[in-house]
């Protein structure tokens, strides 16, 4: 068990207390972590960084951008911009929503047993940037470079993304639960004439579905566009959900997604 509990007050005590990660277990909510750790599936590291006094929480708009620190919980998000507001409703239940953190969301990967970081397609979808701190310093990386590297030895700061008029659309499939995992989402954005689409549930991490980006781009009804998903994902099995089903349904969900963002275009 952990022989050091960290209780920074701002985050560059956080950031000083984190340092290269080493012999570091970060604690956000702890609504992932401390069920993992209570059932014996993960073994906490000698210090727990514990981050709710750390000055790393809350969604501020300046500048012409959105600012999320890592340690805001779920729920400040519910009326925020779509279609990240309408992803964030959908985690878990009001109860954990309100302790879980926009960053440990972020950080997640898949469980053996179920996906999950329900964010990361609508922030994805939003062209969000993160800013983390490590040995490198405090790097800003669009989110899909941060999550398909190692992020061991980096601790997630915060989210950006520009503050600007978009069209949104948002579809997925929930397994009746508690904790409402999510089998398939896609998210979707439109400004400036740019599309971006992007997926979670049918891998570790959420995607960009850089493919039906393409295909809309070059003129492609979204009905055929949506089919080209699964040219970027290539979906696995899980307690969820099998890989068979996910590719069957994956298509249906982006074109119920690209729908609805054509409905706001109307």
């Amino acid at each position: 068990m952990a022989s050091e509990v960290l209780l920074p007050t701002s985050p560059d005590q956080a950031i000083a207390a984190f340092g290269d990660g080493a012999g570091v277990t970060v604690v956000g909510g702890g609504t992932i972590l401390m069920p993992a750790i209570t059932y014996g599936r993960l073994q906490p590291e000698k210090r727990l960084l514990l981050l709710d006094r750390s000055g790393l929480s809350g969604v501020t708009r300046g500048d012409g951008a959105v600012r999320i620190g890592a340690a805001t919980p779920v729920s400040e998000l519910e009326a925020g911009d779509e279609p990240l507001a309408s992803v964030a409703r959908t985690v878990a239940d009001p109860e954990i929503r309100g302790q879980a953190t926009v960053g440990g969301n972020v950080c997640a990967t898949a469980s053996a047993g179920v996906p999950r970081g329900d964010l990361q397609a609508p922030l994805l979808a939003l062209g969000a940037r993160v800013r983390s701190a490590g040995p490198q310093g405090q790097p800003s990386e669009p989110l899909e470079d941060f999550l398909a590297s190692n992020r061991a030895g980096r601790l997630l700061l915060e989210i950006v993304y520009d503050d600007v008029e978009r069209r949104a659309g948002h579809a997925s499939v929930h397994r009746p639960h508690a904790h409402h995992y999510s089998i398939l989402s896609t998210c979707a954005t439109r400004s400036g004439g740019e599309t971006r689409v992007a997926v979670a549930g049918a891998g570790p991490v959420a995607v960009r579905a850089t493919s039906v980006e393409q295909a809309l781009a070059a003129g492609e009804p979204a009905e055929i566009a949506a089919h080209k998903v699964l040219d970027d994902v290539d979906p696995s099995d899980d307690a969820l959900a099998s890989a068979w089903y996910r590719k069957r349904v994956l298509p249906t969900i982006v074109a119920r997604a690209l729908a609805r963002l054509e409905k706001e275009d109307a």
